[in-house]
């Protein structure tokens, strides 16, 4: 079965810190490129950061660079996602996404709260 699984979020206060990871399966991970993206109470879905699947190349939101940051370890097949500086702001659900020509995984979500 092809499967990505986020885990990691949790309640943190404004400027602490979590790491989201997303552990996948079923598939050849190294291949895939992967995504983190998220989606706030009553807003769309938005693109926060992605990694290709062969060179490693990443891509943040203008909203997260310089404070997120995202990696991969294609031998545990899993994808990272450090989030640094956390602003209320930055509370959603977070989903991982694995994606190559026109194979697309999603995980189920896992949510950050960032309050006081």
């Amino acid at each position: 079965q092809r499967q990505v699984v986020e885990s990691g979020g949790g309640l943190v206060q404004p400027g602490g810190s979590l790491t989201l990871s997303c552990a996948a399966s079923g598939f050849t991970f190294s291949l895939y490129a992967m995504s983190w993206y998220r989606q706030a109470p009553g807003k769309e879905r938005e693109l926060v950061a992605d990694i290709t699947g062969g060179r490693g190349i990443t891509n943040y939101a203008d909203s997260v660079k310089g404070r997120f940051t995202i990696s991969r370890d294609n031998a545990k097949s899993t994808v990272y996602l450090q989030m640094n500086s956390l602003k209320p702001e930055d509370t959603a659900v977070y989903y991982c996404n694995a994606r190559m020509n026109r194979l697309n995984y999603w995980g189920q979500g896992t949510q950050v709260t960032v309050s006081s």
